[in-house]
């Protein structure tokens, strides 16, 4: 009978009173297995568990779950520490009722603990229980002996979450067979649906279908959720969807949500969006589609009672700020995962979010493969965002399994314009002279006058303007473009609903002012400086108003053609808003007045138009009513910065615009106005960094950091009505940009970030996100410098899933990479004979990295804010 004795403090390496041997290979054995132990009980009371052993007994643990667990003595080592005389659990966990639920096999740093694996086999079925834990203190990973293989994680599971998973039977013969047909989810909204006599009559069933919002699967979703139904019949867990935006990709989640739960092969699901206004949209669509069978609930308005919904929705940038998965959730806590646009979600080191849950995986994206044939990764540049783009598109197909670049199943815009579900759209090239010359190789050049008042050339480029470029000019010939060539709306006769894409806030709140103008004079009386809007993230109350203009009803209905449901505003101005995933049916017009680099951003912008919508109006005369029905047969892209020029080496514009020149100061003349001095501030005119810093004077009292500062502050932002509702409504990108404008650097206190870090003493740089969050309780505490190092190196291992040979000296290299300058430097210049003298990472250890070497350095360029660690 193997003998419990109780470790008192876990932590301590000195438990493992390791002696002065002269057997140098027993020390540095046992120094491996007291440094494995360490760190697999820290993962341990982490997640929560709690250590007692048979002779003592539990302490006050009244339904705590805890753990068994035992400590080999130097007489079971002997000369080898594997090989032991007698083999017994190493730690056993019990569930509330103290009966065994997992095994976990701790294993030295110095092996794989996937060698343990047929060892804790036997274990586990002595003890009759369902789940191993294979851990060396670096590389952990869970095995459900009932469902495949062992899969990395990189946090312990919970108790309760092993409770949640212990009840969880999945039985993917089910899944297979399960029957979908059209009416999958109209069948949940109505069960009784076929017996409404409406529905009888093939004349009424289409406004039956409309007034009742029953929604029905397409033929190409049903093709989707069969090639879904095939991969789970060879075994595959992970699942990809190419589908083009405006194919409805959130109905076709709902249906394969059902089919998971339906079927009993998941009990949760996770649904990862990549912004804060597509967390209510997936919410209410999932509310529409599925509510008479299961419970949605977006993740930060149900903190404290999220476990008693079956669909959790929440924006991967929650998760991964200040890494507060790891803290919120187990890696059991879910079955399903479904990442929207995950070339998005999780891109970069994103993904490890996505990889830190256990469970099927499915990955929706409008962002084709076929994408990267259009560029060759020889000729572009390394920080060409096309490049960075590639990468992470390659990192997407990867990660769900379709490293040969075929997705589970493709769905692509031509195919829906093939099978009339989606519209392409009519694309229009409008250059001024000025915009034509910036967009060229050659760029737009001006004479300045320079600080002596000679006049000097400057060049511009697109991608210069309204960033160092300034010109009002310009901007009104793009807006009497727009309202000259615009389409309108079939029914009433007014602009067509628009949304329009600007560089930045300040460029959008010009054009909205402009446009507003010259609607008043176009359409007098028709407006009250409300025919254009501006939505973006610093306007307050942004998402309600993107969702009412989607609604019809922004400011009111229209006023040219009464009882219409069409919206009294007509153009949305926004920056980054608008994007990804926001369904607006009835959009005729979008105006690019940027370029853009992202091609996922540019496919997502173009998709806003492409949905079918049918104008409809009922109009009532003298007891006669007559019904108008204009269906939308295409839509404009007005490309003013020649982004389609971007992406294609040569592209056919459907129609070309010849604006009025706009040219340059000829000789004699005065050169143009600087910017106004609002934009000043954003500027970067004159090459000379120094001449955008603005310095402000800080009196000596400014300068005390005292224990009472932070508290000082933290009082000001909690007292601040503004500050808290924006915070309510999870807008925290709102909030910094108020601080940053109402707080920050103001005289009295002269608030700013180093003073708050000081005041604090952390060994690292603070960044506002983490302050306000702190103080309004969205994280406990700030980590230090190390605690982030462990976190992001615990990504790194997610995704790219180093071996146990490999893992200590990558986690040596890993950290002295991202927190030393010089070893940097090293590595970037090839100087590695420099190595030698360096006390953090020497020549032999760089050597045993391997092909790590370069993976590390390209990881933490891509991904890692090293500013952070300063």
């Amino acid at each position: 009978m193997m003998k419990i004795v109780k470790i008192l403090d876990p932590l301590l390496p000195e438990t493992y009173n390791i002696p002065k041997s002269p057997n140098i290979y027993l020390r540095k054995v046992m120094a491996k297995e007291a440094r494995a132990r360490i760190r697999i009980n820290e993962h341990l009371q982490r997640a929560g568990w709690r250590f007692f052993d048979d002779e003592n007994g539990p302490a006050n643990i009244s339904l705590e779950t805890h753990v068994k667990l035992k400590k080999k003595t130097l007489d079971d080592l002997g000369n080898d520490f594997e090989k032991t005389a007698n083999g017994f659990v190493d730690y056993l966990l019990l569930d509330q009722r103290g009966f065994p639920i997992t095994v976990l096999e701790a294993k030295s740093e110095q092996f794989d603990p996937l060698v343990g694996k047929e060892q804790a086999r036997k274990y586990a079925h002595s003890q009759n229980t369902r789940f191993v834990i294979l851990s060396n203190g670096n590389l952990h990973y869970f095995w459900d002996l009932e469902q495949g293989n062992p899969i990395l994680i990189t946090e312990f599971p919970t108790p309760e979450s092993l409770d949640h998973f212990h009840t969880f039977k999945p039985n993917p013969d089910s899944l297979i067979h399960e029957k979908v047909e059209s009416d999958y989810i109209a069948i949940t909204q109505n069960p009784n649906y076929h017996n409404d006599p409406r529905w009888g009559y093939p004349a009424e069933r289409d406004t039956f279908i409309k007034d009742t919002e029953l929604k029905f699967l397409r033929p190409y979703q049903l093709r989707a959720i069969e090639a879904l139904q095939d991969a789970v019949k060879k075994g595959q867990t992970r699942f990809l969807f190419e589908m083009a935006t405006g194919t409805g990709k959130t109905l076709l989640a709902a249906a394969l949500i059902k089919l998971f739960m339906r079927t009993g092969n998941a009990k949760r699901a996770l649904f990862l969006v990549d912004r804060l206004e597509l967390e209510d949209q997936a919410k209410r669509r999932f509310i529409q589609f599925l509510k008479n069978d299961y419970t949605t609930a977006v993740y930060k308005e149900n903190r404290d009672d999220w476990r008693k919904a079956e669909i959790v929705v929440t924006t991967v940038q929650s998760l991964l700020f200040n890494n507060k998965y790891r803290r919120l959730f187990s890696p059991t806590d879910f079955d399903l995962l479904i990442s929207d646009e995950a070339h998005r979600s999780i891109s970069g080191n994103s993904r490890a979010v996505f990889e830190y849950f256990i469970g099927y995986k499915l990955g929706l994206t409008a962002t084709p493969k076929d994408y990267l044939k259009k560029i060759d990764p020889a000729r572009i540049n390394a920080r060409d965002p096309r490049e960075w783009e590639r990468r992470q598109l390659l990192d997407t197909y990867k990660t769900f399994g379709c490293e040969s670049g075929t997705p589970t199943y493709r769905y692509s815009l031509i195919d829906g314009v093939k099978e009339k579900w989606l519209l392409n759209p009519v694309v229009v090239d409008a250059r001024t002279e000025i915009t034509t010359e910036m967009l060229s190789e050659e760029g737009y050049s001006v004479m300045v006058a320079n600080e002596d008042g000679e006049l000097e050339e400057q060049t511009y480029f697109g991608k210069d303007f309204e960033k160092k470029f300034f010109s009002d000019e310009t901007n009104k010939v793009f807006c009497e473009t727009f309202l000259k060539h615009a389409l309108r709306d079939p029914l009433s006769g007014e602009i067509g609903k628009t949304i329009i894409f600007c560089v930045r806030q300040d460029h959008a709140t010009r054009i909205t002012k402009v446009l507003n103008e010259f609607a008043d004079a176009l359409f007098p009386g028709r407006y009250n400086s409300d025919f254009a809007v501006q939505v973006t993230s610093i306007i307050q109350d942004a998402q309600q108003m993107a969702l009412t203009f989607a609604n019809n009803n922004l400011n009111g209905h229209t006023r040219f053609l009464e009882g219409y449901n069409s919206s009294k505003t007509r153009v949305c101005v926004t920056v980054g808003m608008m994007t990804t995933g926001y369904d607006c049916e009835d959009i005729l017009n979008i105006v690019l007045l940027r370029p853009i680099f992202s091609p996922t951003d540019f496919i997502q912008i173009k998709g806003r138009g492409t949905r079918k919508y049918a104008f409809r109006f009922v109009e009532k005369e003298g007891g006669q009513i007559e019904e108008h029905n204009n269906p939308k047969e295409k839509f404009k892209l007005f490309d003013f910065f020649a982004n389609c020029e971007y992406f294609e080496d040569k592209f056919n514009y459907d129609e070309v615009i010849k604006l009025p020149p706009l040219r340059p100061p000829g000789p004699g003349q005065e050169p143009p106005p600087p910017p106004p001095p609002e934009l000043s501030g954003y500027m970067n005119i004159d090459p000379d960094p120094l001449k955008i810093y603005i310095e402000t004077p800080v009196p000596v009292h400014g300068m005390k950091i005292d224990r009472k500062f932070y508290e000082q502050f933290e009082e000001k932002v909690k007292g601040d009505e503004i500050i808290r509702e924006l915070y309510e409504k999870g807008d925290v990108r709102a909030v910094e940009e108020y601080v940053r404008t109402n707080i920050l650097d103001k005289p009295k206190e002269f608030f700013n970030l180093d003073k708050l870090r000081k005041s604090v003493q952390l060994d690292r740089r603070l960044t506002l996100r983490e302050i306000i969050e702190k103080i309004f309780g969205g994280i406990a505490q700030f980590k230090t410098k190390d605690e982030l190092l462990e976190e992001e190196l615990a990504k790194f291992v997610s995704i790219h899933k180093p071996d146990a040979a490999h893992i200590s000296v990558i986690r040596q290299f890993f950290k002295a990479y991202v927190t030393d300058g010089e070893i940097r430097d090293i590595v970037e210049k090839k100087e590695f004979n420099r190595l030698a003298t360096n006390p953090k990472v020497s020549l032999e250890d760089f050597k045993a990295l391997s092909e790590w070497r370069n993976i590390i350095p390209e990881y933490v360029k891509d991904y890692v804010h090293l500013n952070q660690f300063m």
